[in-house]
């Protein structure tokens, strides 16, 4: 009787463990196979866990925590929450706030441009507002990719941000009359080619790209 008992709170605890790391997961926005890649173990493992078909030692069980940010306790005890928000509604609610962010970006650009143009009237460059707001809105899209684990979000929010930050800089050198002649301005996309290259490096989601000789 106490073994078959000590059989049912094992089974209902890894069920348990289970719901929590899909939930975590989930909300991490994770898949299978990338959560086993974080804790080098297999996507099958992930998935046999969460179907309540094993329990994780120790070890695992530690990694997930820290991984998660939530203690062991949040692994393996039984949650109330509400369910876990669909994943397309949560990547609409993402880029809404995408978005809304980039477009507070741009109402700064108006703003400048509009009390620039008040201020400086003589001025002809006040323009270059909206163009400085094109590398702070990519700044905003990489800040929220790296966060929310969007890798080719990322890698395009750099790329924009590499080639408009050396174009603002190329423009406004024009704007102010720098003489072109005296200091090529045009020679500092060549900056961009080593950057480029480099943030493709850094960024490219190396652990996606299966080993073909790898044995499943």
């Amino acid at each position: 009787m106490g073994y078959n008992k000590g059989m049912e709170d094992q089974d209902q605890l890894a069920v348990t463990i289970g719901k929590n790391i899909m939930r975590l997961r989930r909300m991490a926005n994770m898949t299978q196979l990338e959560l086993a890649e974080k804790i080098n173990y297999s996507d099958k493992s992930v998935s046999k866990w969460e179907q309540g078909n094993g329990i994780p030692d120790v070890r695992i069980l530690v990694q997930l925590a820290d991984l998660f940010n939530v203690s062991v306790d949040d692994l393996v005890r039984e949650h109330n929450d509400a369910p876990v928000m669909p994943r397309r509604t949560r990547l609409f609610r993402r880029i809404i706030v995408m978005l809304l962010s980039v477009g507070l970006c741009w109402l700064v650009a108006v703003v400048a441009f509009v009390f620039t143009g008040i201020g400086l009237g003589h001025f002809n460059g006040v323009w270059l507002a909206f163009l400085y707001a094109v590398p702070a809105s990519a700044i905003v899209v990489l800040v929220f990719s790296c966060v929310w684990h969007y890798p080719w979000v990322r890698i395009s929010a750099v790329t924009v941000l590499i080639w408009t930050v050396l174009a603002c800089i190329h423009l406004t050198a024009l704007v102010c009359g720098l003489d072109f002649d005296a200091v090529p301005v045009n020679y500092i996309y060549l900056i961009g080619v080593p950057l480029q290259i480099l943030s493709l490096i850094f960024y490219f989601p190396w652990k996606r790209v299966r080993n073909p000789f790898e044995k499943n």
